[in-house]
């Protein structure tokens, strides 16, 4: 182990003694510390930043030199607890899940991140949190995003509210990452889902002329039923966006979604069905999925805002929950 790590070990050991197992994350000292390890960990794996979930305020100000080099995110559940770091310009997300479990609270930090991309959903980053004592920074992982995003947990989805059933945006949310690895003839397909409320996306949409779903019953326009994707998938090449209702009936197709964009704001590069996508999500109560024909990249937009973003793997989508149990002190 070079000596500059040891360094570092030997400053954590020192200060964890000192400090006792009573000590609490607002601890600047501790904290540093723990930040100092991170970065090391982050240099030596050749992380693309360092992301610290924290729920206690610290001198932000101390931290800028050690992390001058570094990119680092820090994210919290209040504004109050990020206001520091935000000023003193440090990338920052707000979860707002204080009561959440920490590794729910972290893939959210995560998910966000990759949203705002600061993160690339194919690099590594170095976590810093409380993985064992509430109030005490105590655990850093390396986390390799391709792996984490690969096998999104069904929490991940839930988090995009009571709108739209869980169910149905696995369905779609699959549905669309096929269409974005697969294509279609060998050439890339770019398409937009508009999944829930749909009353009120259908009044804000107009038909391109052409509905090739009209005139089938229900059953037979069901995302649920493999038939009606692979349909589906055909469809996709053409003009417009899907209505999804909540149940996961596709209500029409090749629709243009007539939105107004304005106070929006979405990073540089993407085009218009990107921005009818973040319009409608302001607009309604409905969840928008969008697949990029450039990249074959899924956004999913909600109130206004990009909330995730999916690579297009090479394999297929893995939905599960996440485990994770502490070890049992002896």
């Amino acid at each position: 182990m070079a000596e500059h790590q040891l360094g570092w070990l030997a400053k954590a050991d020192r200060v964890f003694q000192r400090c006792g197992t009573g000590m609490k994350q607002k601890d600047t000292e501790h904290l540093l510390a723990m930040f100092g390890l991170a970065f090391q960990l982050g240099k030596l794996a050749e992380t693309d930043a360092v992301l610290a979930l924290l729920n206690e305020r610290m001198d932000w100000e101390q931290l800028k030199k050690p992390a001058s080099k570094h990119k680092l995110i820090i994210a919290a559940d209040t504004e109050e607890e990020i206001a520091g770091a935000r000023a003193a310009g440090f990338r920052v997300t707000l979860l707002s899940m204080h009561d959440s479990p920490v590794f729910e609270r972290l893939s959210k930090a995560l998910l966000s991140s990759v949203a705002e991309e600061w993160l690339d959903p194919g690099g590594r980053v170095v976590a810093l949190y409380s993985g064992f004592e509430e109030g005490l920074v105590d655990t850093i992982s390396l986390i390799r995003l391709d792996e984490h995003l690969g096998r999104l947990t069904a929490r991940d989805l839930r988090q995009l509210g009571a709108h739209v059933p869980l169910d149905t945006l696995k369905v779609v949310v699959d549905l669309a990452i096929e269409i974005g690895r697969e294509g279609r003839e060998g050439k890339p397909v770019g398409t937009m889902f508009v999944v829930g409320d749909s009353r009120r996306v259908l009044a804000s949409s107009q038909s391109t002329g052409f509905d090739p779903v009209r005139g089938y019953n229900r059953k037979e326009r069901s995302l649920h039923d493999a038939r009606v994707r692979e349909g589906i998938k055909e469809i996709a090449q053409m003009d417009g966006a899907f209505i999804v209702a909540s149940d996961g009936t596709v209500e029409a197709a090749c629709r243009r979604v007539d939105a107004s964009a304005d106070g929006l704001s979405l990073s540089r590069g993407l085009g218009t069905r990107h921005w009818a996508a973040a319009a409608i999500s302001a607009k309604s109560n409905a969840v928008a999925v969008v697949v990029s024909e450039t990249n074959g990249t899924v956004r999913i937009f909600q109130k206004g805002q990009l909330v995730l973003r999916i690579e297009p793997f090479h394999s297929a989508m893995k939905w599960k929950d996440f485990k994770y149990e502490p070890p049992v002190a002896d």
